[in-house]
């Protein structure tokens, strides 16, 4: 609760009435404040904090350096900055000429967390598997706090550019790359255009 002080002592402490007053108005002040927040919680019009990681997560994508192919949405508007999603489509290697979608997916506690990163786009890659888990070191083992949202982007750009065969998620896609990269192109160009892989249905993302 807070109390404001009485103008009562000005009788008798002229030279100390002047910082009580300046207390008792920034007390008022507060107390001012304080009920236009609850009236605003009431109206629901109050605006939530922004929890550290919020914070951070804002200066991370006001300094995104993206490149031409590659686009930030945010499907639940800029308000909800947590819930993101990043689109790529590569312009070289393997899957030039698709599009990709990866969900983010922020901890308030970031950047001490990981983003959790999915792709939502079915694709024929050995570093993705067929329910959209990324398979990159920065995600899991590696990640720092001085890490960004920018780095996780170059990080995933780079899969498309130099698929890893030797730590697949998807060890089919893998081993075929391994063996006979001329079938693996193959493959991905039919996946991508809406194909069947393996015995899996890959929808359309050209």
């Amino acid at each position: 609760m807070i109390k404001l002080f009485s103008v009562k002592f000005y009788c008798y402490c002229a030279d100390k009435c002047v910082f009580l007053y300046a207390y008792d108005r920034d007390a008022l002040l507060t107390l001012q404040e304080k009920q236009k927040e609850d009236a605003a919680v009431a109206n629901g019009t109050a605006k939530a904090k922004q929890s550290p990681g919020e914070l951070r997560l804002q200066k991370d994508i006001s300094e995104l350096n993206l490149a031409r192919t590659t686009s930030i949405r945010f499907p639940n508007g800029k308000d909800k900055l947590l819930q993101f999603e990043v689109s790529i489509s590569p312009d070289e290697g393997y899957h030039k000429g698709g599009s990709f979608v990866f969900s983010f997916d922020v901890s308030p506690s970031y950047p001490h967390e990981a983003p959790k990163v999915k792709c939502m786009t079915k694709v024929y890659h050995p570093n993705i598997d067929l329910d959209g888990n990324v398979c990159l070191n920065i995600l899991r083992e590696d990640w720092k706090p001085v890490l960004s949202i920018n780095s996780i982007i170059y990080g995933l750009q780079f899969l498309f550019m130099d698929p890893n065969p030797d730590d697949p998620l998807n060890r089919d896609a893998a081993d075929v790359l391994q063996k006979d990269p001329r079938t693996f192109a193959a493959n991905v160009r039919r996946s991508m255009q809406g194909g069947v892989v393996g015995g899996v249905h890959f929808p359309s993302c050209i």
